[in-house]
């Protein structure tokens, strides 16, 4: 296995024995799906030891690659295995290969059961995770120093982030990807893959930008799409409307048909929606969210904000 794309940011794929197949197809579709939308990730697969490994579901994967030396701007992704009855059995050049890559400065993700990996090598010492349902127990047992949390798809710490079972890998490879591409690429991702965007539990659960997407009509979509892609400019009734190959007020019942809200206050919603991932995830002050995200005026958009978000945009900083 191999990605097409040579440059870019390197997504390396821990491949280890008995890997379940959705936690390691999940994740790898989501960044292959990123890539040919734009984004920069370069896939590579790799095991420990031969270059070809037997899938928990008997289908053998071959053309595995070496481990690699990894620093910083790779992500080192661990897809889970199923694990033996009693208890987590890794290759020790595994577990020695993912904790140098930690200490190397690059970022680590696993999926699932993968989380046990990330303990053994020591990684998740005084850190938040999570892992599938079944293994909470026997991780808070084995591994005391990590902070697993349950009831949540994905957990991310510092440079560390785990997911909860089987297809949670690929919500965590969706907020991986809105970290370094930011939301709208996303929800173009998560369109593609004919999945929801959801946030961990402390969170909303859908997006704003994958809100009001259910309908057929492509006139709206097309609307949809500018304004997603258009966030810092300014609209007006008419060139929307052109868009849609629809009239100013054939645009508006339609689109609050299909939606059921107008152009501007989904135009809104998106803003809104960007400024508080750029709040979470970047230094910028207020007033420059407000202007990356479309406002001329901060004081409207505190405003704004705090009528979505029952709080002010200074309380959207990570504590």
């Amino acid at each position: 296995m191999s990605s097409k794309n040579k440059a870019g940011r390197r997504v390396i794929v821990l491949v280890l024995p008995d890997v379940n197949l959705l936690d390691l197809g999940g994740p790898v579709q989501a960044f292959d799906a990123a890539a040919h939308l734009g984004a920069d990730y370069r896939l590579e697969f790799v095991a420990a030891g031969a270059g070809e490994v037997r899938s928990a579901q008997g289908l053998h994967l071959a053309g595995l690659g070496p481990l690699p030396e990894t620093g910083p701007g790779d992500l080192v992704l661990v897809p889970g295995p199923r694990l033996p009855a009693p208890g987590p059995d890794f290759p020790e050049t595994a577990v020695t290969w993912v904790r140098a890559a930690v200490h190397a400065g690059a970022r680590v993700a696993s999926v699932c059961t993968g989380a046990a990996v990330l303990a053994e090598a020591g990684v998740l010492d005084g850190r938040r995770c999570t892992t599938h349902w079944s293994l909470v127990d026997l991780m808070r047992s084995r591994y005391p120093r990590a902070r697993v949390r349950d009831a949540v798809l994905y957990v991310h710490d510092g440079p560390v982030s785990t997911s909860a079972g089987i297809a949670a890998g690929i919500d965590l490879a969706l907020s991986l990807i809105e970290r370094d591409h930011g939301p709208s690429l996303t929800a173009a991702v998560a369109r593609d893959l004919v999945v929801y965007l959801r946030r961990d539990g402390s969170q909303r659960q859908v997006s704003a930008f994958l809100e009001h997407r259910g309908h057929l009509h492509s006139g709206v979509h097309r609307v949809q799409d500018h304004l997603a892609q258009h966030l810092d400019s300014p609209h007006t009734l008419d060139e929307l409307a052109a868009l849609a190959n629809l009239s100013p007020r054939g645009l508006s019942r339609a689109f609050t048909a299909a939606t059921g809200c107008t152009p501007l206050e989904y135009q809104q919603r998106l803003r809104l929606d960007l400024a508080a991932n750029l709040l979470a995830e970047t230094t910028l002050t207020v007033e420059a969210v407000a202007t990356r995200c479309g406002f001329r005026d901060a004081r409207h958009f505190r405003r704004l904000y705090g009528a979505r978000y029952g709080r002010p945009p200074s309380a959207g900083r990570p504590v």
